[in-house]
């Protein structure tokens, strides 16, 4: 392989990345240096960016994987600030927020999970510096002295010791420097938003550099909450870090780096997209919801409050021995999440819900690298991961449950009767208190042995084989609390207690009936003529709980796996490479961290109704630990098992280059966690796949002028998924994964003679072709064989933003710039309201916002 650097192997050579970073390329004549080095010019007419993703540097164009990368200069022209905003550069990344500030999801073609429970690894790895940020909330903080960010496609598995079984996001920020400098940025907007961020950077002493950065950022909603008059879906957050770059040697330096960011937010809007039968009964109890769904209005019984602190520190060594490289990074971070909201979505007080969690990390990682002139290089890393997570959360009945459940069921008094039927203190069913409680905690500790081997037999011609050997082990306790009397009462025993006369009041006295007894009795409490009581099932929302760990469920999980990377390149010429490569990628078992949490079927075999009395025998039965309306499928999912086909050409000539890569990736159990419409569904499709292609092309018809195109054709498939919460899904296509992905810029740069001052216009446009939101909502619409109602929603995006940045030649710039300029409206996803059977919510996206700033280079 061909190389800008020397060597026939050379270092660079040895890096697993490809694809084009078709926005970083619209840096002209400017080759990205290693994590903050300084920057070098490249020869005139040639634009190198560099990528280090791959634990090593190389050409973008040399790389032979499909990544996308996106410079810090795009990020400050195109005014992304987090990560949610970088999918309008990155046609196969999607990132969306959905009930919390903390709850984002990542995907890339088409895979991701993790946004709503601590206890699901995301499928998608975000690394920062280098470090593991294993939450979504950890990743959130706003983009501040970013070099670079790099998304890598599909499993990474030989070069990331904490396996990603869809792809990675590594955000590369700018090292200190020895020369003093820095900026201060000031921008306001509509919304009343006010953004400040500034960094600062230079020398200590000779081999010390230092850096300080921090962003304050504040905006009132976008949304009311019309009958508490407050405001929703705000930004209030703030980020500080500092870092210290020592270099006792030419040979040794030493990046530490110390990081805290705070939110604190009212988040986020929720509209009815469809108000069900329910919805008179939330009117006719003093409650109200607003169904025009681009209202950014919305009916709440409190103010949501979500505060997220996230800290932590890394320090990384690097030595260099000959021809040999060691590195060290050792990393320990602390996540603080609570939220508080209304989760029943209207101003009627049904139903509140607080969560309170921790989370606490520590990772080490090590790894060898060479850099021989020869036709063999080798890379050889370890990894370790010990995290601890704890989780307290509750649910509270409000004081209009009673009455609004009631209502439903068309008899104000029924609670009353079924309570003296039961012999239940009067007032007991749905009372305001405390609903349910519950603590959670795991600890996981994994650790991994990973490398990649180049061999170089003739120059341009490099075979790559890559391994990851990780061994994964969690334990996991999870009790509750239960206050909900008719969650705890079985019906359908119940009735056979009436029925018995009061001789039948446990499972032993029930299986000691003759068989025919036992059959007739339940014949008649099942039969909703029968047994008036089943008429109440659908307002058990939440049964007792096993506990975890107990006699028959250990709470452990133990998962190891060999993944491995075969890989052929070649450089057909200066201007054209070509790879073909096989990876296969893992993700270990995950964990329910919720209430939904239940035994696995065969631990536990329900009877009918989910009656204790008939449950056939069962280790969970037989010990004695089953509780009223215990039911089976929960608990967690087993590993991830990623392979991937790919194809890929990288071409670069003067004023024009492109990028293409064509795959065939499958997961097999991918870990789908589903709402229900009272609790979320962990469970493992049986095999998940996607075919397509994602291209970049960058055209420079001028210095002054250059276009950018990039799109991602996916093709996914449910190959198998037959216990999904809509039923077997097998053969479906999977619901929100759009066949077409586009995102395309154009930046024009004026230059005022030679007076260095200069004029940037970008207008960039990103577009989702049409797609069905998902595969149906299990209360709405009902299972996929029997619909309740055939309507699925759809979701298409086309959204325009536009910068105007007129920059001094004494460092001063003043700018405008505008998102989602034409203020294209759609919904990000939907839900089964909760409690409320046949509404439909869901989250619109933000409008159009818009604004001025002026930053300062120093």
């Amino acid at each position: 392989m061909r190389s800008t650097f020397t060597g026939t192997a050379g270092a660079y050579r040895f890096t697993l990345l490809a694809g084009a970073a078709s926005f970083a390329l619209a840096m002209p004549g400017v080759a990205l240096a290693q994590d903050g080095e300084p920057e070098v010019e490249a020869p005139e007419s040639s634009n190198v960016i560099i990528v280090t993703a791959s634990k090593r540097e190389q050409t973008l164009q040399e790389t032979p994987i499909s990544v996308s990368v996106t410079s810090g200069e795009v990020l400050e022209q195109a005014q992304i600030r987090d990560v949610l905003d970088l999918q309008t550069v990155t046609p196969s990344l999607r990132v969306s927020q959905l009930q919390s500030a903390s709850a984002t999801t990542f995907i890339i073609r088409g895979f991701g999970n993790g946004d709503n429970n601590f206890g699901i690894e995301p499928s998608v790895g975000v690394f920062i510096d280098g470090v593991f940020r294993s939450r979504s909330a950890a990743a959130l903080s706003d983009l501040n002295m970013v070099q670079r960010i790099e998304v890598l496609n599909g499993p990474q598995s030989t070069l990331f010791g904490k396996n990603a079984s869809a792809g990675v996001i590594s955000v590369v920020t700018k090292e200190p420097q020895y020369e003093f400098g820095g900026l201060v940025e000031a921008s306001y907007g509509n919304y009343n938003a006010f953004v400040l961020r500034g960094e600062v950077t230079g020398p200590i002493s000779e081999n010390i550099a230092f850096a300080l950065d921090g962003s304050y950022n504040r905006r009132d909603g976008y949304a009311t909450i019309v009958n508490l008059d407050e405001e929703l879906s705000d930004r209030n957050r703030w980020s500080a870090r500092g870092q210290l770059l020592i270099e006792p040697t030419p040979d040794f330096k030493i990046r530490a780096i110390a990081d805290y960011s705070a939110i604190d937010e009212v988040c986020c809007q929720v509209s009815t997209l469809v108000a069900g039968p329910t919805a008179g009964a939330i009117r006719a109890v003093g409650g109200a919801l607003d169904t025009d769904f681009f209202s950014y209005n919305t009916f709440l019984s409190q103010v949501p409050r979500n505060t997220v602190d996230n800290y932590g520190g890394s320090i990384q060594a690097d030595w260099n021995v000959g021809n040999l490289t060691f590195t060290s990074i050792t990393a320990y971070r602390e996540l603080k999440n609570f939220l508080d909201q209304d989760v029943d979505f209207t101003s009627a007080n049904v139903v509140t819900e607080v969560r309170d969690q921790k989370v606490d990390t520590f990772t080490q990682e090590l790894r060898l690298a060479s850099d021989f002139d020869g036709p063999i290089n080798f890379l050889l890393g370890g990894f370790y991961f010990d995290e601890s997570i704890t989780q307290d959360s509750r649910l509270t009945t409000g004081a209009d449950a009673r009455r609004f459940f009631s209502l439903l069921t068309g008899n104000p008094t029924v609670f009353n009767g079924v309570e003296a039927a039961l012999g239940l203190p009067q007032g007991a069913i749905f009372s305001a208190g405390p609903l349910t409680a519950e603590q959670f905690a795991m600890d996981n500790k994994a650790w991994s042995v990973f490398g990649t081997v180049d061999f170089e037999p003739v120059d341009g011609l490099v075979f790559t084989a890559g391994f990851n050997y990780t061994d994964d082990r969690k334990d996991f306790a999870l009790s509750q609390q239960a206050f909900d009397e008719l969650s705890s009462t079985n019906l359908v025993d119940a009735f056979i207690t009436l029925a018995s006369g009061g001789a039948v009041r446990n499972r032993a006295q029930f299986q000691a009936l003759p068989a025919a007894n036992q059959q007739a009795l339940l014949a008649v409490a099942t039969n909703p003529a029968t047994n008036p009581f089943l008429g109440l099932t659908p307002f058990q929302f939440q049964p007792p709980f096993l506990n975890v760990p107990n006699s028959v469920e250990p709470g452990r999980t133990q998962d190891d796996q060999f993944t491995y990377l075969l890989r052929a390149a070649y450089q057909v010429s200066n201007e054209v490479n070509i790879y073909a490569s096989y990876a296969t990628g893992f993700k270990a078992s995950s964990i329910n961290l919720s209430r939904d949490s239940r035994p696995v079927f065969g631990d536990f075999i329900p009877g009918p109704g989910r009656s204790t009395f008939a449950a056939p025998a069962s280790p969970v039965t037989n010990a004695g630990l089953a509780v009223p309306n215990l039911t089976t499928g929960s608990r967690f999912a087993g590993p991830e098992e990623a392979e991937v086909y790919e194809l890929g050409m990288k071409a670069q000539w003067p004023g024009f280059g492109f990028n293409l890569a064509l795959f065939d990736q499958t997961i097999q159990g991918f870990q789908s966690f589903l709402f229900t419409g009272t609790g979320f569904q962990l469970n493992n499709a049986g095999q998940q796949s996607v075919r397509g292609f994602e291209f970049d092309a960058t055209v420079r018809p001028s210095d002054s002028l250059v276009f950018t195109f990039a799109a991602t054709h996916l093709d996914p498939n449910f190959d198998s998924f037959t216990a999904s919460p809509v039923g077997d899904l097998t053969g479906f296509r999977p619901g929100g994964i759009p066949s077409w992905s586009l995102a395309t810029s154009a930046t024009h740069t004026l230059e005022f003679g030679s007076s260095g001052n200069k004029l940037i216009s970008r207008i960039d446009y990103a577009h989702e072709s049409n797609v069905a939101i998902n595969n149906g909502l299990p209360t709405f619409n009902g299972p996929v064989n029997a619909r309740r109602d055939p309507r699925i929603f759809q979701r298409e995006t086309n959204l325009v933003n536009a910068s105007m940045i007129f920059q001094m030649e004494n460092g001063l710039e003043v700018g405008l710039w505008a998102r989602n300029l034409l203020d294209d409206q759609f919904i990000i996803t939907v839900f089964d309201g909760v409690a409320q059977a046949g509404t439909v919510s869901g989250y619109p996206n933000q409008p159009r916002t818009y604004g001025g700033l002026v930053r300062f280079r120093f």
